[in-house]
C-alpha cells in the first residue's frame, strides 16, 4: 500500500510540475491558456492565439514530455545497473555509453556530410561502446561484473580521448557546439523525438518492470540467483541491453545529463525499500520530476538558457550528500 500511495503522490506532483513548467517562462501564460491549447490540439475544441499555440504546443510541451521520458529512462537504468553490479555507486554511463555517444555526436558535428544525423550517430556509438566493454569482459563463456565495470572504464577512457581529439581538430563554432551538447539540454526537443523515445523507452521500462523480480534475484549474487532457478548470465545480458538502450537513446536526444541515474535509485530505496518492483516506478517518477524541475530552472533563471546538465549537477551533489547522511543516520543512529 505504501508503494501505491508513493506512486500516486509522485504522479500528482509530476502533473503539477508539468503545469508549472508550461506557464513558466518569458511569455506570461495562465493555466487557462494551457487547458485551451490542450483541448484545441487534442479534441479540436475552441480557438487559440497563434503565439500561445507555438509557445505551449510546439516548444514547451515537447520539452516537458522529453524531460519526463529522459528522467524515467535514466533513473530506471540506474536502478538496473546498481542491482546487477550490486554497487550503489554505479550509474547508467558506467559502461562507457556517455563517452561513446559524445564521440558519435562530435563526429556528426565535425563531419556533417558523412554523419547526417547527430542523434543516430550518438546513439550508435553509445551502443558500440557498451558492446566493446562487454566483449572485453567476456572470458570463457562468462562475463564477470567487476571485469565488465573495468572494461567500461577502459572503453570510456578511450572514447573520451577520441572526443578530445575531435575538439582539438574542430573549428571554434564546432567546438562550442560539441561543448554545449555535452553539457546536456532539452532545447531541441520535438514531437519526433518524443515519438522515438516513447517507442523504445516505454516498452523497455515495461519489460524491466515485468522482470523486476528477477532483478531482485540478481542483486543477491550469481550463486544465489542460480540456486533459485534463473540463469544469471542470460538475465544480466537482457537487463544490460535494456538499460543501455534507454540510456543511450536519452543521451543521443539531450546530451549528457549525469546524477539522475545515481541519485534516484537511492531516494526510491529510502522511500519504498529494497524491492525493485517498487523501486523502478518510484525512481522513474522521481527522475522525471527532478529533471523537469531542473529544466524549468535552466530556462527561467536567466535571460539566456543554462544547460540543464549544469543545474542537475549543482542540485544533485548536495542532494546525494543529504541522502548519504540520512542513510548513515538510519544505519548507525
Amino acid at each position: 500500500m505504501r508503494v501505491v500511495w508513493s506512486c500516486f503522490f509522485l504522479f500528482i506532483l509530476l502533473i503539477f510540475s508539468a503545469f508549472f513548467a508550461l506557464i513558466s517562462g518569458n511569455l506570461d501564460l495562465k493555466i487557462s491558456d494551457v487547458i485551451s491549447v490542450i483541448l484545441y490540439n487534442i479534441f479540436g475544441i475552441g480557438s487559440i492565439d497563434p503565439t500561445t499555440q507555438i509557445v505551449i504546443w510546439n516548444l514547451r510541451f515537447p520539452r516537458i514530455l522529453m524531460a519526463i521520458l529522459v528522467g524515467i529512462s535514466l533513473a530506471s537504468a540506474g536502478v538496473i545497473y546498481q542491482s546487477i553490479f550490486r554497487n550503489p555507486l554505479v550509474e547508467p554511463f558506467i559502461l562507457g555509453a556517455s563517452a561513446g555517444a559524445s564521440f558519435g555526436a562530435s563526429l556528426a558535428i565535425l563531419l556533417p556530410a558523412i554523419f547526417i544525423s547527430l542523434q543516430i550517430s550518438a546513439f550508435a556509438f553509445g551502443l558500440l561502446a557498451v558492446f566493446l566493454a562487454y566483449i572485453l569482459a567476456f572470458q570463457k563463456g562468462v562475463t564477470n561484473s567487476v571485469a565488465l565495470v573495468l572494461s567500461g572504464v577502459i572503453v570510456g577512457s578511450i572514447f573520451s580521448s577520441l572526443v578530445g581529439i575531435m575538439k582539438y581538430l574542430s573549428e571554434d563554432s564546432q567546438l562550442r557546439e560539441i561543448t554545449f551538447w555535452m553539457m546536456g539540454g532539452l532545447y531541441q526537443a520535438s514531437w519526433y523525438d518524443i515519438a522515438v523515445n516513447a517507442s523504445f523507452g516505454l516498452p523497455c521500462f515495461i519489460i524491466a518492470f515485468i522482470l523486476a523480480w528477477k532483478l531482485n534475484l540478481l542483486s543477491l549474487g550469481d550463486e544465489e540467483a542460480r540456486s533459485l532457478g534463473i540463469n544469471p548470465q542470460i538475465y544480466k545480458i537482457i537487463f544490460i541491453i535494456i538499460a543501455t538502450l534507454i540510456s543511450s537513446l536519452s543521451v543521443s536526444s539531450v546530451g549528457i545529463i549525469a546524477w539522475i541515474g545515481l541519485m534516484m535509485p537511492h531516494a526510491a530505496r529510502m522511500l519504498v525499500g529494497a524491492d525493485n518492483r517498487a523501486i523502478l516506478p518510484v525512481a522513474g517518477l522521481m527522475g522525471a520530476i527532478y529533471l523537469l524541475i531542473c529544466d524549468t530552472l535552466a530556462r527561467t533563471l536567466s535571460s539566456g538558457e543554462i544547460p540543464v546538465g549544469i543545474i542537475v549537477s549543482l542540485l544533485g551533489a548536495p542532494f546525494l550528500l543529504w541522502i548519504l547522511k540520512a542513510r548513515s543516520a538510519k544505519l548507525f543512529g
